[in-house]
């Protein structure tokens, strides 16, 4: 597992490589909105109220859609002192970036907040960063784009979970579905084993910050929590006419899912390589 002086040197090696200021990398985020990101949120529950929306039979029946925001779902907050994104979790919905990324460390901070709302008022607490995100908003269940998901839920934050037509493959013990480093690759995909469990969970107590970082290189990928690695994916791709072909750049979406949760300090930053991470 590795820790965060581990994951120093490696970006001081990477801030070595440039004269001056790194001006390729960037904060997704600039702590005063939306800027460089936009929204979209499929058909509300029937316990929130957004006038001129379509109902049937006592439900809505048309999503809220592209950058528009009725019940201010994505807002910018001060959480403890400092700018944050603050997402309610009050319909599913998504906040997708403008541009596409590939070959890049993520890190951002999340935190839970209290509210829940339904179908999951009394589920876990859900969210999600996915990446290489490409197609159509609503492509998945009305509202997730195809993709990779780390997942952001109580108890399993570092998850993966394929999302439409994506696969990838991961180390885990014979016949299982959790994540072990010196397990055998096993392919995980929409429609077959579609998600798999993270080796161990490293998300601090309900209320704190928790830092996430994805290492994103070429067809393959790491998240770590709070400093640990608890999850490599390899050979990512998509399913096109039955055949893996490589996926290997895309958007990133922030998920709505129910819950409200906090994000800030994101910011993204270009390498060159895969770092050689501790597999202990």
């Amino acid at each position: 597992m590795v820790g965060f002086s581990l994951l120093t040197c490696f970006l001081a090696a990477c801030v070595a490589t440039h004269s001056g200021k790194d001006t390729a990398s960037k904060d997704l985020f600039n702590g005063k909105d939306l800027n460089g990101w936009y929204t979209y949120q499929k058909s509300p529950e029937a316990t929130s109220i957004v006038k001129g929306l379509k109902m049937k039979a006592g439900k809505y029946v048309e999503p809220i859609g592209l950058n528009k925001d009725p019940l201010d779902v994505f807002t910018v907050v001060l959480e403890d002192g400092q700018p944050a994104i603050r997402i309610s979790g009050e319909t599913f919905g998504i906040l997708v970036t403008d541009e596409e990324y590939e070959n890049y460390h993520l890190s951002l901070e999340f935190k839970w907040g209290n509210k829940k709302f339904p179908p999951r008022e009394d589920k876990k607490r859900d969210s999600g960063v996915l990446y290489h995100s490409i197609g159509k908003e609503g492509a998945w269940g009305g509202v997730w784009m195809k993709s990779i998901e780390c997942q952001v839920q109580e108890g399993d934050v570092g998850d993966l979970i394929c999302v439409d037509s994506t696969a990838v493959q991961v180390r885990v013990f014979e016949k299982g579905r959790k994540y072990e480093p010196t397990g055998e690759l096993k392919v995980f995909y929409r429609g077959g084993s579609d998600y798999c469990d993270k080796s161990a969970d490293f998300e601090k107590e309900h209320g704190e910050w928790n830092l996430l970082e994805l290492y994103v290189y070429e067809r393959e990928s790491i998240h770590i929590v709070n400093g640990e690695e608890n999850m490599h994916l390899y050979n990512i791709g998509q399913i096109v006419d039955g055949k893996i072909e490589p996926l290997t750049k895309g958007k990133i979406q922030l998920q709505s899912e129910g819950a409200e949760i906090f994000y800030r300090n994101i910011r993204i930053e270009p390498i060159r390589e895969m770092p050689i991470l501790n597999k202990n």
